[in-house]
């Protein structure tokens, strides 16, 4: 049944009557700030009429004002904080353009303005599909997606609260609206919003949500179970009144102190279990039911054993959920009997904590029944659990936003959620490009493209995307993959299905251009990083190749990596050319004293010697201890070294903390010549390569041609290896204006 709620207090004149939605509110919550909430009330209503007075105001538009007092009501009977409910009443005002969001910070402080923040980005999400996308949301896979885009974009559990009563009170305002809106918005609601308010395990909001969603999706449907409630109203009413007077008197009879309701059975609930079980309405045994509330579990039984001994239970309609939880936590006895004049009841037991629990969000329910899959993402579920969690410790303590941060983990997306510009969504791996999203959407864009756009804007075809984006593919129809596609240093695609299906269209073509493809990318990466020519017969043999054309072949084709033989290249330098490889340098590590087994670190001995026991002769990643000598320094023991037992028994104030450092980074001094077209902020964008790739820099040096307008840079830096430097001279070259990047070698 939908719920019925108070319409909010309403001035003489037709204004709302602040003061007494004030009364109310903080009544509800008396560590609500009156004056604060007072304040932005007024601030979102200012807003609304300079609003009004500038752009007017038609009979269809809905009062941002109304619809924020709506949303905090519906917080407050949550007993959420200060802040939410402030971001509450200004959010529509923020959304409709009434308000700045700079200016809520400054006013209202930077956690409301995340809050709100937060519900736009939520609102974003279907806002960017088209109407027709919007009123079907598609397949349940479809519709799974868009549940973990949402979830995944919250970072704190009041967004996605703020964001169910801001669409629970969207959906009651919708009975006007014309018919294609109702259906648009009850079918976003019922297959995103209710399933999360369900996970969340906020009973009362799920139910209303289903309910309204269920009027406008299935009318007919709905209004058949309604008239047949209604019919029934009058004497199911009196009969429950008969029952509950009943079983009142005989609970107090045997000291058991009850609060006894009738319970009303919601519509949408009703017409699924007639739909799931194949039932008419006159075999639904739970249209009649009352809900006994007891103070202790032990009240439960004993409530359950009047029940049984007044009426006789139904064989088969018993289920112990206290002693047998359901998997989402829920506990309650229920049992349907045959009560007075015959008719079929149904009695639920709980205690009062186990009502709370599934009526405000503190039971974990996991699985929504009828409209929830089961996710494939380990991130929707821990995302899911750690929100759940704050709402469980929330109901104990009452910091919500302390709570957020103090049981916040690391919970890093391990999918990112992409929009087609159809409005489907799709998922990709974390740090996916547009060249992997072109390959899911399909082959032959993939092989077709030459461009991206995100969110209208184009963007180089190794951008890492973001969950909410966007993304168009740009395409020409004689377009071909590319073999830089299938550089790692370059970035260009990260899944495994996208540079399968590159290799494979390389595969195709003919032998001998993979050959020349081949040989061509191999010489210019072994020039570039300034490696000696080798062998290629001999390069061949250490790749397992039978000839330098097989070997060739599968570079073009894409069988062989190009890292791969750029690494056996190096290991083929000739031994008296060893003094070319660029010297070893460790970085200086400071706050460590090196100990006697090579570079070994050891933690927490300041400046004093060190030595390694001969007694039980420690190794790097041993428990150990450290003990002061006399004239030698620190005698460095394992910790369950027999000796250094003894003397902590005899010289406890002798023995010290001691731990094995880290080891140190180890990076080799490379110069690298960069050549570009000469142009302004190249030296910048160089530089922001290099910090992004956490290079350091030991000189620099720029020298600039006018007469063909080019520069010349010569840089010194430090990197750990073939890798690094390979990925970096990749990623300078991608740059406007790049001639050249390699490695500059001595001769």
């Amino acid at each position: 049944m939908v719920q019925v709620r108070a319409h909010q207090p309403i001035n003489t004149d037709g204004s709302i009557n602040l003061e007494a939605w004030l009364d109310h509110t903080v009544s509800v919550d008396v560590a609500l700030d009156r004056e604060a909430l007072k304040e932005a009330c007024e601030f979102a209503r200012e807003a609304e009429l300079q609003h009004i007075a500038v752009k007017g105001q038609s009979s269809e538009d809905v009062s941002s004002f109304s619809t924020g007092l709506g949303i905090a009501e519906i917080l407050a009977d949550l007993k959420l904080d200060q802040d939410s409910l402030v971001a509450a009443v200004l959010y529509r005002g923020v959304r409709e353009g009434q308000i700045q969001l700079p200016a809520v910070s400054q006013r209202f402080g930077t956690v409301v303005a995340k809050l709100i923040d937060g519900v736009l980005r939520m609102a974003a999400i279907t806002a960017s599909l088209s109407p027709r996308q919007s009123l079907v949301l598609g397949t349940q896979a479809q519709v799974e997606n868009l549940r973990k885009m949402l979830v995944a974009m919250v970072d704190d559990v009041r967004v996605a609260l703020i964001k169910l009563a801001e669409r629970t009170c969207a959906i009651r305002a919708v009975k006007s609206a014309d018919e294609e809106k109702r259906n648009r918005v009850a079918r976003e609601v019922f297959d995103i919003y209710a399933p999360l308010a369900h996970r969340l395990g906020i009973g009362h909001i799920k139910w209303e949500l289903e309910d309204l969603s269920f009027r406008y999706l299935e009318p007919e449907q709905y209004k058949q179970i309604a008239k047949l409630l209604h019919e029934r109203r009058l004497d199911r009413e009196r009969f429950i009144s008969d029952v509950m007077n009943q079983l009142q008197n005989e609970l107090q009879a045997t000291g058991v102190n009850a609060d006894i309701s009738g319970r009303a059975k919601h519509i949408y609930s009703i017409w699924r279990k007639m739909q799931r079980k194949g039932l008419e309405f006159s075999q639904i045994y739970d249209v009649r039911a009352v809900r006994v509330l007891v103070p202790e579990m032990r009240d439960c039984y004993t409530a359950l054993g009047i029940v049984h001994t007044l009426w006789r239970h139904i064989p088969k309609e018993f289920d112990d959920y206290i002693a047998n939880p359901k998997e989402n936590g829920y506990r309650s006895l229920h049992t349907a009997v045959i009560g007075p004049e015959g008719k079929v009841l149904e009695v639920q037991i709980r205690t009062h904590a186990m009502h709370e629990e599934a009526e405000l969000g503190v039971c974990a329910h996991w699985k929504y029944k009828g409209t929830d899959v089961k996710s494939g993402s380990n991130h929707y579920e821990e995302k899911i659990s750690w929100l759940r969690q704050v709402l469980e410790w929330h109901e104990e303590l009452g910091d919500i936003g302390g709570l957020a941060e103090q049981l916040r983990v690391d919970i890093e997306p391990d999918r990112v959620y992409i929009f087609t510009p159809d409005g489907h969504a799709i998922d990709l791996p974390k740090g996916a490009t547009p060249l992997d999203f072109a390959y899911r959407v399909h082959t032959e864009i993939g092989h077709n493209c030459r461009g991206a756009k995100i969110n209208g804007r184009i963007v180089p075809l190794n951008y890492s995307l973001q969950t909410g984006e966007q993304v168009e593919i740009i395409t020409s129809k004689h377009g071909t993959p590319s073999r830089d596609w299938l550089n790692p240093n370059l970035g260009y695609v990260t899944t495994s299905r996208a540079r399968a299906k590159i290799v494979h269209w390389f595969k195709l073509q003919a032998r001998d251009q993979n050959v020349a493809a081949g040989k061509t990318l191999l010489e210019r990466e072994l020039n570039r990083l300034g490696l000696p020519q080798v062998d290629f017969d001999k390069l061949a043999d250490k790749a397992n190749m039978k000839t330098a054309e097989d070997m060739f072949a599968a570079l073009g084709a894409g069988d062989l990596r190009l890292a791969q033989l750029v690494n056996l290249a190096q290991q083929l330098v000739e031994p008296e050319r060893g003094n070319e490889q660029l010297e070893l340098i460790p970085r200086k590590a400071t706050g460590y004293k090196p100990g006697k087994r090579g570079d070994i670190q050891i933690q927490g001995v300041g400046n004093l010697m060190t030595q390694m026991a001969g007694c039980c002769q420690p190794l790097p990643g041993d428990a150990i201890v450290g003990y002061i000598t006399q004239g030698r320094g620190v005698s460095i023991h394992r910790q369950d070294c027999a000796s250094v037992l003894q003397l902590s028994g005899r010289e406890p104030e002798r023995i010290i903390q001691v731990s094995w450092g880290p080891v140190p980074v180890l990076t080799y001094p490379v110069d690298i010549i960069i050549r570009a077209y000469d142009r302004s902020g190249l030296l910048r964008d160089v530089s922001q390569v290099l910090l992004n790739e956490r290079i350091n820099v030991l000189a620099v040096n720029t020298r600039s041609n006018k007469e063909d307008n080019t520069a010349l840079m010569s840089l010194t830096i430090e990197i750990p290896g073939l890798d690094a430097l390979g990925r970096l001279l990749g990623r300078i070259s991608q740059l406007p204006n790049i001639i050249e990047t390699r490695r500059n070698r001595t001769p």
